[in-house]
């Protein structure tokens, strides 16, 4: 079950939060050290992650699944966030170059119709990155925080759940390697923890961060053809989020 957004931005509003948000941005920076002329897509709760890329991106657009509510977003606009539902994402099919998940994989109810829908809407050369709780971290086992939520993922489960989905992972890596609570002087130390965490004890981490392309031939059964596989046509979501979800909205091609 999703968070409520209030409590994810109340988290990222905290100390700790803020401290866990500069971690991770560093991290998808490494992963993408540009995305000049790309679009972003940022799913679930990726509002903390995206602001960086906004200078330089083509575009770029926050949807939040509607079981979590949304906020406006960025605060000074207001016009780039919207809700919706996310088995049935209101976008053309290939239409996006880059996509973040986070605080979503762990808490969905519809993990592998999201999957197929992300699959769908990422253009055939983009990049997927996907933040999610490591299951062996102190940061799964408080709940004082939002990686404390949902099903945690080893490294081998987020593998196999992106091959599975049609996804080719192309690079892991960690980071949150503090507690998830202490004093203030523990946490202004977090650069120095995430330093020596990740040479001493790699593998509890708060988080994986995993990249990933889109494959967009699957295999036939030994002996026949490689055909592509192609998603059923998507109709935009009706009602509220129809209106909150617009092409002029979202500066989609019609």
């Amino acid at each position: 079950m999703h968070l409520d957004v209030s409590d994810l931005k109340g988290f990222y509003d905290l100390q700790l939060g803020q401290i866990a948000r500069r971690s991770i941005r560093k991290r998808i920076r490494e992963l993408w050290p540009s995305v000049r002329g790309q679009s972003v897509l940022g799913l679930g709760y990726a509002t903390p992650y995206l602001r960086p890329l906004q200078a330089e991106a083509d575009r770029v657009l926050a949807l939040m699944p509607a079981q979590q509510g949304v906020i406006a977003w960025p605060p000074e606009a207001g016009g780039l966030a919207a809700l919706v539902d996310e088995a049935e994402l209101p976008l053309a099919d290939a239409s996006i170059d880059r996509v973040i998940l986070a605080h979503v994989l762990e808490t969905s109810e519809s993990l592998r119709p999201l999957l197929r829908q992300v699959w769908r809407v990422l253009a055939g050369n983009g990049r997927l990155i996907v933040i999610a709780p490591n299951r062996a971290s102190l940061w799964a086992q408080f709940e004082m925080t939002p990686f404390g939520h949902g099903t945690p993922f080893s490294r081998a489960q987020l593998h196999r759940l992106l091959t599975d989905s049609l996804f080719t992972p192309l690079a892991f890596t960690n980071c949150l390697y503090f507690p998830p609570f202490g004093t203030r002087q523990l946490l202004r130390d977090g650069a120095r923890w995430e330093a020596v965490g990740a040479r001493l004890w790699p593998r509890f981490s708060g988080v994986l961060v995993a990249e990933a392309t889109k494959q967009v031939y699957a295999l036939a059964p030994e002996g026949g053809a490689r055909r592509r596989v192609r998603a059923k046509p998507i109709l935009v979501p009706s009602g509220a989020v129809t209106r909150c979800v617009t092409k002029e909205k979202l500066h989609l091609p019609r």
